[in-house]
């Protein structure tokens, strides 16, 4: 796993979840959308991510642009998230987006939510 630099968003994406999220782009035809990570209330350790394409800007929206796809996160949820690292992982065992959060003081089993 090599890790690209941190930029704005003070998230780091994987050069793994970039090529992933650029070719899911290829696939559907899109060069229209972003890959934004958000933090939202909810999940059963308090708060959730949220992780999909979006063809929205938000006030405050920090970016950083990657090979064939830009990463978003929204000014609320970017202290939640600073350090914060998403990776595509493809293996036998598991297949999906992945985030590792220092943030994150306690998550659930599933990985969905944290606190």
């Amino acid at each position: 796993m090599t890790d690209t630099t941190v930029g704005a968003t003070g998230v780091t994406l994987t050069e793994a979840a970039a090529a992933k999220a650029a070719s899911l782009l290829a696939i559907e035809g899109r060069d229209d959308l972003a890959l934004r990570i958000a933090v939202q209330p909810g999940g059963c350790s308090g708060l959730r991510y949220q992780l999909m394409f979006d063809d929205r800007e938000l006030e405050g929206d920090l970016v950083d642009p990657y090979e064939g796809v830009s990463l978003v996160v929204d000014r609320m949820s970017a202290p939640y998230l600073g350090g914060a690292t998403i990776d595509f992982v493809d293996t036998i065992e598991a297949q999906g987006f992945t985030i590792d959060n220092p943030n994150a003081t306690s998550s659930c089993a599933c990985g969905d939510s944290f606190h």
